[in-house]
């Protein structure tokens, strides 16, 4: 994975504010089609894969309940794509690394949606879609920090939290597309949705790919990058002693805000999964609110959530990243009991009222300061690594999440009560993370590493 010379950069702040939004945009379509592969993988566990791959001839929750495991797995190769992309982004550039995410995610996605069934060619399907999983799982390990980078490192002074704030659009994007399909398509006959329809949203996903690739290969290297290979290459015309590997000079100058990072994404994303598929699970399994209901309201939600990341990442450059992210997490840890209650209510206008305030302020807040958060806590020539790994480390707990919380209503016979307090306590450890943490919103982005971790 190469990168080519990067063109030198731009002379007038017309040009660089015209870069800017491009590598904004870039970051969008891309995290949007990487977010939209991901949606429907996750919808698809829990409205379809366990009848189709999993069989069980008793309740289909344990047929769900393997579906979630098969989506877990992806979550285990995300830290070790955050490393491998992470390398090759630090050391080579952003561009090679994000479109080789991209492509990752969208052959498999497709061939997700070409796949036999269980009833087809018997237990050679669950291992294939598993083997696609982890696929799809290596590629998102590298491509939400990569993303992240590209509009923070391009943003213009002042306003990296709203720059930043663009994959985290993507995000909200992705999501509208991928639930809007599925509540087409669930609106369909079980028996055309079990056969044909369900393959409709995974091979949609070519059509975006290629509009996200186009896009990706026309992007330059970020300033912040150029400016760190310029001072590489003088150190190395001057004899200086080799540079380290990334994740070496992470782990020995960048502990501390790479352990505070890990913290706050993962009491961020505990909590966004209760919306993303727990909540659909929890309502379909154990209310009488229809699925389609459920996804219309999280479309509506993530729609919201287009304007609320955006207003969030711009008012963390006017008051911080920390006061941002820690709002975010007391709306979350406050609105969670209610959440599970207007369910079990199976009041559907007061549902749709809760995914929008859970989904947009409360996931929101958190979520959109990120990209713009976590870039700020590293030195350039280990930035990509250090992002990469402090979304994707807490995976490996993240992706059991869905997993355990479907276990927790079996065990429990429908009672969200132990869902809510895990996610409480998680939002908690972030909240905490982000008071720690020093802030950020005034970091000197052009440093390449030799400064002391802060």
């Amino acid at each position: 994975m190469t990168s080519s010379t990067p063109a030198a950069p731009p002379a007038t702040q017309q040009e660089r504010t015209k870069l800017a939004k491009r590598a904004a945009v870039a970051s969008l379509v891309g995290t949007a089609v990487e977010w939209y592969d991901y949606f429907i993988f996750g919808t698809a566990s829990a409205l379809v894969f366990g009848r189709l791959f999993f069989p069980s001839d008793g309740d289909p929750i344990y047929g769900t309940l393997a579906s979630f495991a098969v989506f877990g797995v992806g979550f285990f190769a995300r830290p070790l794509g955050g490393i491998v992309f992470g390398h090759f982004g630090d050391k080579f550039g952003r561009k090679a690394a994000l479109v080789t995410t991209l492509m990752m995610m969208g052959i498999s996605t497709f061939l997700i949606g070409l796949l036999p069934t269980t009833e087809q060619i018997g237990i050679a399907a669950p291992i294939l879609l598993v083997l696609l999983r982890l696929v799809q799982g290596f590629g998102v390990g590298g491509e939400w920090g990569g993303a992240s980078l590209v509009a923070v490192e391009y943003a213009p002074e002042g306003k990296r939290g709203a720059y930043g704030s663009f994959p985290q659009i993507g995000n909200a994007v992705g999501l509208v597309f991928s639930t809007s399909i599925f509540a087409l398509v669930s609106t369909l006959p079980d028996e055309q949705l079990l056969s044909w329809g369900w393959r409709l949203p995974f091979l949609l996903s070519a059509v975006l790919i290629a509009v996200g690739l186009f896009i990706r290969f026309k992007l330059t290297e970020t300033p912040t990058f150029q400016a760190a290979q310029e001072q590489l290459e003088a150190k190395a015309a001057a004899d200086a002693p080799k540079e380290k590997l990334p994740i070496t000079e992470l782990f020995r100058r960048f502990k501390k805000p790479l352990l505070l990072a890990m913290g706050m994404r993962f009491g961020e994303a505990v909590f966004g999964y209760i919306i993303l598929t727990i909540g659909l699970t929890f309502a379909v399994g154990y209310t009488d609110i229809p699925r389609t209901h459920v996804l219309i309201a999280s479309t509506i939600a993530a729609a919201i959530a287009i304007y609320t990341y955006f207003f969030f990442g711009k008012l963390s450059d006017r008051i911080g990243r920390r006061p941002v992210f820690i709002i975010g997490a007391v709306v979350g840890a406050v609105v969670v009991f209610p959440f599970f209650w207007i369910l079990s209510a199976d009041s559907i206008p007061l549902m749709y009222v809760a995914y929008a305030v859970a989904y947009a302020i409360g996931v929101g807040a958190v979520y959109g300061v990120e990209p713009s958060f976590f870039s700020e806590l590293f030195g350039t020539k280990v930035r990509y690594t250090g992002v990469s790994l402090a979304a994707q480390v807490p995976s490996i707990l993240i992706g059991l999440w869905p997993l355990l919380s479907t276990a927790l209503l079996i065990a429990t016979d429908g009672d969200p009560w132990p869902i809510a307090l895990i996610t409480v306590g998680s939002l908690v450890i972030g909240g905490v993370c982000a008071f720690l943490a020093p802030e950020t919103n005034r970091a000197d982005m052009t440093k390449v590493g030799e400064e002391d971790a802060r």
